[in-house]
Order: C-alpha cells, then structure tokens, then sequence
C-alpha cells in the first residue's frame, strides 16, 4: 500500500525544514520509516507474501543507507530523528 495523501503530508509537516521541503534525507527517512511500519503488520497476517517481503528488504536498505549518510554529515541531527522515529540504533 502507498500512504495516503494525507498521511503523507503530515509526515512531511513534521519533519521538513522549511515550508517548501519534501525531499530532505530527515523527510525521505521518515516517510520510508512509515512504510517500513505499515508493512511490518502487513507481514502478521500473510506470512507468505514473499513478494512484498522483496519490496520490504528494499526499503529497509535505503532507509539504512539515507541514515548513514545523515549520521556523517550532521550527527546531531541524526540522533534526534532516530529518538523521534524510535529506531533502535
């Protein structure tokens, strides 16, 4: 499922910078975090929807990635958006 409009852009009100913002790496992470969300209980009602499961470990990977790539480059923000998202790291 792709998240709705309006859920979408709650998201991106949340953690945008400024008003015009929707493709920041805080944005991107956030959003890919939802979905992550949004699949994991996907995945407790049809355990074999391997398919998907494909698209999960996608996800998981860039979201992984965009948070290295903030962890390196501004630190501080980074430890604020994983307490915000309640990402174990």
């Amino acid at each position: 499922m792709v998240l709705q409009s309006a859920q979408k852009q709650q998201i991106i009100a949340k953690f945008q910078t400024h008003e015009k913002d929707t493709g920041s790496t805080k944005v991107q992470i956030a959003l890919l975090t939802e979905r992550i969300n949004y699949l994991t209980e996907h995945f407790k009602m049809h355990k074999k929807d391997f398919h998907s499961r494909r698209g999960l470990l996608k996800i998981v990977n860039k979201r992984r990635k965009l948070l290295e790539y903030l962890k390196q480059r501004d630190y501080p923000t980074y430890k604020e958006l994983i307490q915000q998202l309640n990402i174990r790291k």
